[in-house]
């Protein structure tokens, strides 16, 4: 598999785009020894070869949670991507099962949504008992419960769309760029993804316990070519943070004021999609409880695939003298009286004042706490299609990372549900 670096390429960076890639286990955790091989060896190997790939771009940032053989405690590996204030966290590892069993997958946090995703959670847990003290260090957790790793997630709910599109990225390239077998994206509950406070997945490449793929793994062809798929995914999840989802950029056009003319005139080239833009499926929230299954939705609600700035070129339409003159029909706003819309800016830990100056000039700004945080956000309102609108002002005005968040009576909700209750 070749790497390309130049379709993802961006000659103008602003701030550097933090990638912290966490290598499974090491030194004293040798991870699983499927076959004889071992996962702490493999998994460093193919992490400082991906991060040497995205280290290439000057607008990239890559930390290593551990660049040798060490041990890293779980909860110190969250710290530092959140220290770091990484724009997203991948952590990779081996897997093991019975010699059958082959494939790579790729996790987000959830609930365990079946047995083999708790064995699997709960196999790369147990590493917390070669740390010092853990019996304080994790008193909160119990790694036998599929519950007690979920119980403090609130937090991590605004990155679960993000870390599902970052993860379906990685299987995209596993399954369609290498060929492996797709184990497709799943939830559970990994310690080491609930520390962290940004988009983050955990990265099964495949299982030592099955001997060609042990071998493959192993081999300096298959860790360059699985650091190479990781390293793609990235660039291209970060290019789509950078790009108006297509759904947005479409209903931008479509809504560009039309202009009629009598007189012959060419027609304005309609906007060009800036990207190919792939339909991801969306996760339910993670009380649910439930794989993910590859369900289509449309990109713009998965609340990625966003522009710095965009704006759509006016159409002009030319009819001829005895063409009729066609009224637009208004469409019918769908509206569920307990359901708003609101724009997620941002979640910092500082208060910051509700001024305009404070938030690029954006007015209609409020804010509501969560844990040790605060959420800021622009605008509110109960028609998901003002919603989208809100939504590209934030993007133009420098807002990436802007999101549509949905509510419920006050609650927090998955966007999906909150659609869903619209039809």
């Amino acid at each position: 598999m070749a790497f390309s670096a130049s379709v993802f390429a961006n000659p103008d960076p602003v701030k550097p785009f933090v990638v912290v890639l966490d290598a499974g286990h090491g030194g004293k955790d040798p991870g699983n020894l499927g076959n004889g091989y071992m996962e702490k060896i493999i998994a460093l190997k193919i992490a400082l070869e991906a991060g040497a790939l995205l280290s290439s771009y000057q607008d990239i940032k890559v930390i290593y949670t551990r660049d040798s053989d060490n041990f890293v405690a779980l909860t110190q590996r969250g710290a530092i991507a959140n220290k770091a204030k990484a724009d997203i966290f991948i952590s990779i590892h081996c897997d093991s099962h019975t010699s059958n069993a082959f494939g790579a997958g790729t996790f987000v946090l959830g609930l365990h949504a079946n047995k083999q995703n708790f064995a699997v959670a709960k196999k790369e847990n147990s590493a917390i008992y070669l740390e010092e003290n853990f019996e304080e260090r994790y008193a909160q957790y119990d790694i036998n419960s599929p519950e007690s790793v979920i119980g403090f997630t609130i937090m991590q709910e605004e990155f679960l769309d993000k870390s599902i599109q970052l993860a379906k990225s990685m299987q995209d390239r596993f399954a369609k760029g290498l060929k492996r077998n797709d184990r497709k994206v799943k939830q559970a509950g990994f310690i080491v993804l609930h520390q962290t406070f940004m988009p983050s997945v955990l990265v099964e490449t495949g299982f030592l316990t099955n001997a060609n793929e042990g071998a493959y793994l192993n081999s300096k062809k298959g860790q360059s070519e699985m650091a190479a798929a990781i390293a793609e995914a990235v660039l291209e999840y970060k290019n789509g943070l950078q790009t108006v989802s297509l759904e947005a950029l479409t209903t931008a056009v479509k809504e560009s004021p039309v202009v009629t003319k009598m007189a012959e005139v060419k027609e304005s080239p309609v906007v060009t999609k800036m990207a190919e833009v792939k339909e991801i499926p969306v996760a339910a929230d993670a009380a649910e409880a439930k794989n993910i299954e590859e369900k289509k939705e449309d990109a713009a609600e998965n609340q990625t695939n966003e522009a710095s700035s965009v704006v759509a070129t006016p159409v002009v339409k030319t009819l001829s003298p005895s063409a009729p003159m066609v009224e637009n029909k208004k469409e019918t706003v769908k509206i569920n009286p307990g359901i708003v819309f609101k724009i997620q800016l941002m979640a910092v830990s500082k208060k910051i004042p509700l001024t305009a100056d404070n938030f690029k000039g954006l007015s209609d700004i409020f804010t509501e706490p969560v844990g040790s945080l605060h959420r800021y956000f622009y605008g509110k309102t109960p028609d998901y299609k003002q919603a989208k609108d809100l939504l590209i002002q934030a993007v133009n005005a420098g807002y990436l990372n802007a999101f549509v968040a949905a509510y419920e009576n006050g609650t927090k909700i998955s966007l999906t549900k909150a659609l869903e209750s619209l039809d």
